[in-house]
């Protein structure tokens, strides 16, 4: 339980960390593979949903997938799961410990077209830096 504690209080700064210098975003956090489904960790934004399962939404299928998702407008996503429904667009990066997709995070921005090739890789690599943490 120490070792989790220490993650709950990470992803809690990086959600903060995000929400904080990105400009147009109205979500940032983290949902976390649990019993298996994702489970709503910590986070920046209005209330979201609890549970998401393996292959829904745009979450779901970043967990599936094992890859980044990059969603230019959630509206034209197949199965897009509507928390906030300002949200125009989305960007989710898996997490991984011991090899497994441990938890996903998760950005949302009311502005269509928001997330750039340069953000993927920009938290493609702070991902890298709370893997190396985890490990």
């Amino acid at each position: 339980m120490k070792e989790e504690s220490w993650h709950i209080s990470l992803f809690a700064n990086v959600s903060a960390l995000l929400f904080e210098t990105m400009e147009n975003i109205n979500w940032a956090g983290f949902y976390i593979v649990r019993d298996g489904k994702l489970l709503l960790g910590p986070f920046q934004g209005k209330v979201a949903c609890i549970h998401i399962a393996k292959g829904k939404g745009v979450c779901g299928t970043a967990w599936d997938a094992d890859e980044t998702v990059l969603v230019p407008d959630v509206h034209q996503f197949p199965g897009h799961i509507a928390c906030d429904s300002a949200s125009r667009s989305e960007i989710v990066i898996p997490v991984h410990r011991d090899g497994e997709v441990f938890a996903v995070l998760d950005i949302d921005s009311p502005v269509e077209e928001r997330f750039s090739e340069k953000d993927k890789k920009g938290l493609e690599q702070i991902v890298k830096c709370i893997e190396a943490g985890m490990a």
